[in-house]
């Protein structure tokens, strides 16, 4: 979505009906996104909803049943030097997020509840563009930097750079500078590693670097094609250390085509690209798309010179009338790790994990316009996923949901939506015997269902 901004405009009315005060700022503005509502799931133990797409994949598979999150985007716009002359654009903006961490509505729960509400600032930045009139621009911070997304499973693909970091940009190419997770030892990345000071063993981290390079050729009739190059390092540790661990490093490489369509209603789209990752950079799971988080486990020599991941995406949207739209999708990712194993290895901190994986996942969102202000949803996913040697885990999933869009547009992005949801999963025995998904580990069974009223918001 384009990071466009919502202006916030404040009046106050004053006690007599004839007069009224408006008060404006626009060095200041406001944005949000977020879903909320509430489910449960007839068939599960008590009614109570859990997730019911594979374990693994995150909302590969849709998220109509997804857990309620708010954003709040507060921002702040200096004014250029020479207003009506200077096209120098400098925002600093924050994001602001709450969620759910135990998937309860986020009105039952606290900061005091048992894995109550979780509390993020993914996003502090500032960002000038057009610097005194040139192309330049540059950026420096936290930020969700990340493109095309299909929406309709929240899965941001090839290029979602989100990270702490900067950057700087001329015309058409980017040059970025990312260092992610740079203290932070409890999360699964590949260089954790514990030191003996004194007698004591602590949590230690080595830093990645990632350097990023972007470049889109601009073609005829709005096509653009994308390429995308990385290098990751991370140096190795000290030789003082308890344990021993030496450098590593990875590439990426990538192209996407994005080619508008010509249809009955404007807004359609063919999006289709392809992303390789060797080493470090194989990262890629549970949904996300991040390359530093790199899938797997090392090699005896604690690194990842053979671990790779292919991801190739299609995504387009067909406006194909003023009654109907469709909007559809297919993923798949096969990755390894460092390790020789095909089935599991050892971590570094001595945890089993999963050392090869795939994921192949096809959906469709269709729209039906009944009037401008009520559209009929309906949704159909096939998700597979297979870990290690294992067989395949399959899901079959179908969502019909009556919408009311108050704004009365005849478009799929209008929103807030109001939704009255109702989905159906079926999973092979194998996902069912082997609890393949949130729902699944407290209800071991066949189908899935979940019944909801949700509601779907964003102003930027």
């Amino acid at each position: 979505m384009q990071k466009t901004i919502f202006i916030l405009f404040f009046s106050i009315t004053s006690i007599h009906t004839y007069s009224q005060v408006v008060i404006t700022n626009s060095n200041f503005s406001l944005g949000t996104t977020g879903r909320i509502g509430v489910g449960l799931s007839p068939n599960g133990e008590g009614n109570m909803w859990k997730p019911l797409n594979l374990s693994g994949q995150g909302s590969l598979g849709g998220r109509m049943e997804q857990v309620d999150y708010i954003d709040i985007l507060p921002a702040i716009h200096f004014t250029p030097k020479i207003i009506g002359k200077d096209s120098t654009n400098v925002t600093f903006q924050m994001r602001l997020g709450m969620y759910s961490a135990n998937g309860q509505f986020v009105g039952n729960v606290s900061t005091r509840s048992n894995n109550g509400l979780t509390f993020i600032l993914p996003e502090a930045y500032i960002e000038a563009r057009n610097i005194m009139g040139s192309k330049w621009s540059a950026w420096v911070g936290s930020r969700f930097r990340r493109y095309d997304d299909i929406h309709i499973s929240d899965y941001f693909y090839f290029d979602d750079h989100s990270a702490q970091g900067f950057g700087v940009s001329n015309k058409n190419t980017e040059l970025t500078m990312l260092m992610p997770a740079s203290s932070d030892s409890t999360g699964v990345f590949p260089y954790n590693y514990q030191v003996t000071v004194a007698g004591a063993t602590n949590p230690a981290i080595r830093q990645r670097m990632v350097w990023i390079g972007e470049h889109s050729i601009h073609l005829k009739n709005d096509n653009v094609i994308k390429l995308l190059g990385e290098f990751h390092y991370v140096a190795a540790n000290s030789k003082n250390a308890s344990k021993n661990y030496p450098s590593d490093n990875g590439w990426v490489a990538g192209i996407k085509y994005n080619n508008p369509l010509k249809t009955a209603l404007p807004g359609s789209f063919n999006q289709l690209s392809v992303r390789y990752g060797s080493g470090i950079a194989n990262g890629g799971d549970n949904g996300n798309t991040f390359t530093w988080a790199t899938y797997g486990a090392p090699d005896l020599e604690g690194k990842y010179s053979n671990a790779h991941s292919f991801t190739m995406v299609e995504h387009f949207l067909l406006n194909l009338s003023q009654k109907f739209s469709i909007n559809g999708y297919g993923v798949f990712t096969k990755s390894k790790g460092g390790s020789a194993s095909t089935n599991t290895d050892e971590y570094f901190n001595g945890n089993q994990l999963y050392n090869q994986k795939t994921d192949f996942v096809v959906g469709f969102r269709s729209f039906f316009y009944v009037t401008k202000w009520l559209h009929l949803i309906e949704e159909v996913h096939y998700a597979v996923r297979k870990d290690g040697d294992n067989p395949e885990a399959n899901m079959w999933k179908f969502s019909f949901a009556p919408t009311i869009v108050p704004l009365g547009k005849k478009d799929p992005w209008s929103r807030p939506h109001i939704r009255l949801v109702y989905t159906l999963a079926h999973y092979n025995d194998y996902a069912r015997d082997h609890n393949y998904s949130p729902y699944l580990q407290v209800n071991q069974k066949s189908w899935g269902s979940y019944i909801g009223v949700k509601t779907e918001w964003w102003l930027f």
